[in-house]
This record gives structure tokens, C-alpha cells and sequence, in this order.
């Protein structure tokens, strides 16, 4: 027997499997790799909600706790995965700048708005009423920690690459058994996949489209990222990711012409070098109706146990949710309400669910 079955591995996945390996727990993975937001995320760290110069929720508590987790894994795993990189906002009036320079006096702001409006130095970018940085910003490389974190597991023979097929799944009393693995708990860290998952579908977790390009453009000579309407952030080399789009109908994993269209518009307006499209990638947010996560234990099966709906901001949140879930599961430590699924108990499950 072991502890824990886990279902799912994006970066939710990852924090919690990660969670258990420093407290001794034994563990088996499933994956079938259709899940790709968490593999194709720009993997930004960002304090900031930068349409409205506000503080994200828990933004300070979230990068204490996440900025070391991501160092040991880096050491851990023999990967370089953190790449401190400055975000510029882009002002596009005095008016903006006004709003930047009251928001950067707020309390909770001064530790993450600098009060300087730094002037635009590139011929290559028309910003003629220059950046605001934001401090305590960074971009981890999701696409190297999950392929990296798989392999890790798949040495310790931890993980099943195969979707996960609820039909075997047998609840008994203090322990679940799936194929010949026999757990104490299953915790679903699915994504968008959640949809698909009869326990926790009655979860409000709508999803969201967001769409990428990669682009090549020698001239543009960035060292930081610029978000302008849509982020313009370096990977090395001349590329640089641009986006994102939101789309709240489309469910599917391809990229549309659409996207494509709408990302170089907004591209365009600011830019003023060529470029080259490289790629274009897509993959569905795992996006709750109130902008929380979604933590917590099933209200009649209580060895089932969700871990999702961190949206846009996985990277920040997931560390400190995969702990909150932990200490749930061994210790029967409270959630906060605000991640709790319970909050949406009374209104969307229904008995027998």
C-alpha cells in the first residue's frame, strides 16, 4: 500500500508529489499528458495585477513560500528553472502614469511598484510615456520542470503515463484501491481535466483559452519582460513569448488563426522591428468563477481529495496550496475558507455527486 495515488501533473502535481517526497509519504502518479497549461504557461511570477495596479491575492505569502520550493527543486532536479527577469509596464497615456505613482504609495503596493517611471531607452519599442517596473518578478521554465520532474519520477518508478480511468477506482473504508495499487487518499490535480472527473465536477471551474506565440526578433534586444496590453517576454536566443489571449468558449487544446491575428495586432502597436513567428501554442487555464483555488476534501468520500483552479497564476499559488492540502490531509489543519471547495458546497454539489 502506499499513501497517496496522485492524478495529474502540471504544476499542481508537481508542488504536491514534491510536498509528500520531504515528508517521507510514498506515492504513484498517473498522467496522460493531456493537460497543457501548466507545459505551455509562460511560467511569469508577478506580484501585480497590472490592468489594475492592484496587489494579486495573497501575492507577498505566496512568493516567500514559492521562491525557495522552486530553488530546492532546482538543486534537486539539476535543472536551472528560475530566471529572475524585471516586468516593465508599459504606460500608454499620463494617465496611467498618474495611477501608477498613486498605487506605488499604497501600503501593500510599496514593496512591489517602484515609485520611478523609467523612460524608454529602445529604438525598437514606441513607449513614449515609459515603463513602470515591477519588483519581485521572474519567470520559472515550466517547460523544462515538468519533463524534468517526469523523469525524476519515472527513475523512482513513481509514475504511470496512461489517462486515469474512474471506473477502477474502488473506494473502501480508510483506503481506495485502483488496478493492483492499493492508497489511503487520491488527490485529483487534473486541471482542466477536473470536467471530465465525476467526483469534482460539480466544481465551478470554467476554464480559459490562452494562447502563445513564439517569435524571433533580433532587433528588439530585450533583458526584461514588457507587458503592454500582452506580455513580450525574452527566452533566450532572439525569441520571445507573446501573449496571452483569453477565450472563455473555446474547450479545445489547438491554436487559431484568431489568436494569431489578435496577438499581432497587439503586438504591432508597440513593437517597431521585424519579426519572425516561430510558433504558436494553446492550452486551457484552469479558471474558478471567484478567482480562488480549489482545495479540498470530497463531502462524502473522504480519502478523495482536489487540488486545482489556480488559473494564471499556478506558479505563485501552487507551493503554498499543495502545503494547505497536506496539512489538511495528515493533520486536519483548516483550510482558508477562500481555497476551501466547502465554499461552494450549499450552491453546486448535489448528494450522490
Amino acid at each position: 500500500m502506499v499513501d497517496y495515488i496522485v492524478v495529474g501533473l502540471g504544476l499542481a502535481g508537481v508542488a504536491f508529489c514534491e510536498t509528500l517526497e520531504r515528508h517521507g509519504r510514498s506515492f504513484k502518479v498517473f498522467d496522460d499528458r493531456s493537460q497543457k497549461s501548466s507545459r505551455i504557461a509562460a511560467g511569469m511570477y508577478n506580484p501585480v495585477v497590472l490592468k489594475r495596479f492592484t496587489l494579486a491575492w495573497n501575492a507577498k505569502e505566496q512568493l516567500e513560500e514559492a521562491l525557495p520550493f522552486y530553488a530546492a527543486l532546482e538543486k534537486k532536479l539539476g535543472v536551472s528553472l528560475n530566471h529572475r527577469l524585471p516586468v516593465f509596464r508599459r504606460f500608454a497615456s499620463v494617465e496611467e502614469q498618474n495611477g501608477w505613482f498613486e498605487a506605488s504609495d499604497k501600503p501593500g503596493l510599496r514593496d512591489f511598484l517602484s515609485p520611478e517611471i523609467h523612460p524608454n531607452k529602445n529604438p525598437s519599442i514606441d513607449a513614449p510615456y515609459g515603463y513602470g517596473e515591477v519588483l519581485g518578478t521572474g519567470r520559472l521554465d515550466t517547460q523544462q520542470l515538468i519533463p524534468a520532474y517526469q523523469e525524476y519520477l519515472e527513475k523512482i518508478d513513481c509514475l504511470y503515463v496512461e489517462t486515469f480511468d474512474f471506473d477502477k477506482l474502488q473506494l473502501g473504508e480508510g483506503m481506495v484501491s485502483y488496478q493492483s495499487i492499493k492508497a489511503k487518499q487520491v488527490i485529483f490535480a487534473e486541471g482542466f481535466g477536473i470536467k471530465r472527473n465525476p467526483f469534482f465536477s460539480y466544481l465551478p471551474l470554467n476554464g480559459t483559452k490562452g494562447e502563445y506565440l513564439v517569435i524571433k526578433a533580433t532587433k528588439l534586444q530585450l533583458d526584461r519582460a514588457i507587458k503592454a496590453g500582452i506580455f513580450v517576454i525574452p527566452i533566450g536566443e532572439n525569441l520571445y513569448l507573446v501573449g496571452a489571449t483569453y477565450k472563455w468558449k473555446d474547450k479545445t487544446n489547438e491554436p487559431t488563426p484568431e489568436a494569431r491575428a489578435e496577438l499581432l495586432q497587439k503586438l504591432e502597436a508597440f513593437i517597431q522591428c521585424g519579426y519572425e513567428v516561430i510558433d504558436q501554442t494553446a492550452g486551457i487555464r484552469p479558471t474558478v468563477v471567484d478567482r480562488r483555488p480549489l482545495v479540498g476534501r470530497h463531502p462524502q468520500h473522504p480519502n478523495l481529495y482536489v487540488l486545482n483552479g489556480f488559473g494564471s497564476r499556478g506558479v505563485m499559488i501552487a507551493p503554498m496550496a499543495a502545503r494547505r492540502l497536506y496539512g489538511l490531509v495528515e493533520n486536519q489543519e483548516p483550510l482558508p475558507p477562500e481555497m476551501d471547495i466547502r465554499r461552494f458546497m450549499r450552491k453546486y454539489f448535489q448528494e450522490g455527486s
